[in-house]
């Protein structure tokens, strides 16, 4: 069963860390269902374990937190949907390279469902927007910004940490780091590309993909509200 929560307003990060840190225990002993967690941080930069101190280029604009998830420095604020995945990898192949790709092709559904075509680039973390109303790149290619950030960590084989798509967050809050450590492309969201997603649209559309592209573990499914 995976258990479905959302918060409304923001959550402090350390709060959510502790959560997460608590219930991926239980999952791991077998006395919790795994979750899917979808809320709204405060505006802050985490910096994962790959995270290269030159790309905190703003470290006094928002609180910093090391994190222990894969990945470089990202940023999570209020318009963005965090989606942390507590999930038991090891019932689901033990494979985390195919977990990863599941995570991405789980946000490429999602945004299937507002037409809207993200892709995956080798070398480059994260989902990727072809921008047809931007100018050519010197190359001849199109430009091609970031809609969404991926990044997990794993104990005792239960993933925890997650996904980040951007709805409708303050663009220019993400110039205090350079983003996953990719200088040459940008960020985009879905109301820049002139979609007009509600938070609520999103979640709909998360949970709808996440069915047909995750699934569970059989079981019943549950959701709540907090």
């Amino acid at each position: 069963m995976v258990d479905w929560i959302t918060t409304d307003g923001l959550t402090d990060y350390e709060e959510a860390v502790a959560f997460m840190e608590a219930r991926v225990a239980a999952i791991a002993a077998g006395t919790a269902d795994e979750c899917v967690w979808l809320l709204e941080h405060p505006p802050l930069y985490t910096a994962g374990t790959s995270a290269k101190p030159d790309d905190l280029t703003d470290p006094d604009r928002f609180p910093v937190y090391q994190s222990k998830r894969g990945g470089q420095y990202t940023y999570h604020g209020p318009g963005q949907r965090v989606a942390y995945v507590m999930l038991d990898v090891g019932r689901r192949g033990r494979d985390v390279r195919q977990f990863v790709k599941t995570l991405e092709n789980w946000v490429i559904a999602t945004l299937d469902e507002f037409n809207l075509r993200g892709h995956i680039r080798d070398g480059r973390v994260g989902v990727w927007i072809e921008r047809d109303d931007k100018p050519l790149t010197a190359t001849g290619a199109k430009q091609e910004d970031k809609i969404a950030a991926i990044g997990i960590r794993l104990r005792k084989w239960v993933s925890f940490h997650g996904i980040s798509i951007n709805v409708e967050p303050q663009l220019d809050d993400f110039s205090g780091i350079v983003p996953c450590g990719i200088t040459e492309h940008g960020v985009t969201s879905l109301v820049d590309l002139g979609l007009p997603v509600t938070m609520a649209d999103l979640d709909v559309a998360l949970q709808h993909s996440f069915d047909t592209v995750v699934g569970e573990i059989p079981g019943r499914q549950g959701q709540h509200r907090i």
